[in-house]
């Protein structure tokens, strides 16, 4: 009896020693593998499920979500981690490339924008019936289809559900509010099994910070329609408002290049596609910038990308009056070879606007450069009489060596030897009665009279 009680507690003894050698050998083989971590997420997602108490619908969604993830897990990047960046951009590049290029929200963009999405690109699966996006909301991630099929769902104010339209392989989602800024128009809900790849907002922004020209073409496919269908006019409203916002902060960047003298990055924004013709809001191009700063060497490159010369801004500036204005001779020569014209929308009035200052050396460089000395102002009084009137004599020799006329009359009958012996200035006076009597002693006396010209 006593034998046999004895071999009854050594037999159990020995199974529950088996078992517990059996149970730590086992922990050991799998711990820190796949299916351990898994448990361990299970069970700490099951004890928050419960702790807070959600819905038994939830429940199944965020289980069922976990199980795809866990079975697909083979398939995640995650076992790329300790791989060097350039051999998994070239994996993306394998993988990704093939689906991103038929999307007709990159139509017409550069190859190297695509390969910059292509290498940011993250995998992820979903379940029939998940929910990706609600309607109303700001999204901050940018989707592409891959395998599977989504419906757009609108959600009438009653409540209401109905389908727009379905996302096939190589549709994309979500650009709309993450290019504008504005809350997701529609749901998208999954109607089966779906592979997609996942761009968040702040890669695509920094992406479109380089390929500016690209970012164009995106808002232009969609607003187009031809990556979505725009049914609602606000959307297209947004969308156009974005355009013209989005030319607009282009153009002050590309000026603030020229303004700044930095050739390197103006050069960039030309490879980009920027227009160097843009103006910012008082219609200034680059090369008005770059003249005015006297940069010789953007002033030739933006010529050789065959900028226009001759632009005006909204104060009727041109290029080459800012680079004359400024004293910058060297980019004024450089203009002048290729044609440009210095055309002033009232050159009487600024004229007499310089001669008014005492600025010779500008008064010397308009008229070197083809300016009537004779224009007249809205008092038809011209440089001359301004110099006259004000006593400046140097003022008016520069005037008379560039053939100013001292028998022009203003509104009120009065010349600029009028106006000289009412200023008093001697020096001047002489220098006037010089001028005249030179010009009667080349014309006749019948010609004393010269209108100039306005």
């Amino acid at each position: 009896m006593r034998e046999m009680i004895f071999v009854m507690i050594y037999v159990s003894f020995d199974m529950v020693l088996g078992a517990y050698l059996i149970g730590n050998m086992t922990a050991l083989i799998v711990k820190g593998s796949k299916t351990e971590k898994f448990r361990d997420k299970m069970t700490d997602l099951i004890k928050y499920l419960n702790r807070n108490r959600l819905g038994r619908d939830i429940r199944n969604q965020i289980k069922g979500h976990l199980r795809l993830q866990y079975e697909s897990s083979y398939t995640e990047a995650s076992v790329l981690q300790d791989i060097p960046i350039s051999i998994r951009a070239k994996i993306s590049q394998t993988l990704y490339m093939p689906y991103i290029e038929k999307v007709p929200l990159f139509k017409g963009c550069s190859a190297e924008f695509i390969n910059q999405i292509v290498i940011r690109l993250h995998e992820e699966f979903f379940l029939p019936g998940e929910v990706i996006m609600e309607q109303g909301n700001v999204v901050d991630q940018l989707y592409f289809v891959c395998h599977g099929v989504l419906e757009v769902v609108g959600t009438g104010e009653d409540g209401s559900e109905e389908t727009v339209s379905l996302l096939q392989p190589n549709s994309s989602f979500g650009e709309i509010s993450l290019v504008c800024n504005i809350p997701l128009p529609y749901t998208i809900r999954v109607c089966e099994l779906c592979r997609l790849l996942r761009l968040d907002k702040q890669s695509f922004s920094n992406i479109l910070e380089i390929y500016f020209y690209d970012g164009r073409k995106i808002l232009n496919n969609i607003l187009e329609g031809k990556e979505s269908s725009l049914r609602d006019k606000q959307l297209e409203s947004d969308l156009a408002f974005h355009i013209g916002k989005q030319e607009a902060e282009l153009a002050l960047r590309v000026n603030s290049a020229a303004y700044h003298g930095d050739l390197y990055e103006l050069k960039g924004f030309a490879r980009a596609g920027a227009g160097l013709n843009r103006t910012d809001y008082d219609g200034r191009s680059p090369l008005h910038l770059a003249a005015s700063r006297g940069y010789e060497d953007i002033t030739r490159f933006l010529i050789q990308e065959g900028v226009d010369i001759n632009i005006k801004d909204k104060f009727g500036n041109t290029p080459l009056l800012e680079a004359i204005k400024n004293g910058h001779d060297h980019v004024a020569s450089l203009l002048v070879e290729e044609k440009a014209e210095l055309s002033l929308d009232d050159a009487g009035s600024f004229l007499c606007s310089v001669v008014s200052h005492g600025d010779s050396d500008l008064l010397k460089r308009i008229l070197s450069n083809g300016i009537d000395p004779n224009s007249k102002d809205y008092d038809h009084r011209t440089p001359l009489h301004v110099a006259a009137s004000e006593g400046l004599h140097m003022m008016a020799k520069l005037l008379i060596e560039a053939g100013a006329s001292v028998f022009s009359k203003d509104r009120w009958g009065k010349t600029p030897l009028d106006e000289g012996r009412m200023s008093g200035n001697k020096n001047l006076i002489k220098l006037l009665e010089d001028a005249k009597s030179a010009h009667l002693s080349e014309f006749p006396p019948h010609s004393q009279e010269i209108t100039g010209i306005s």
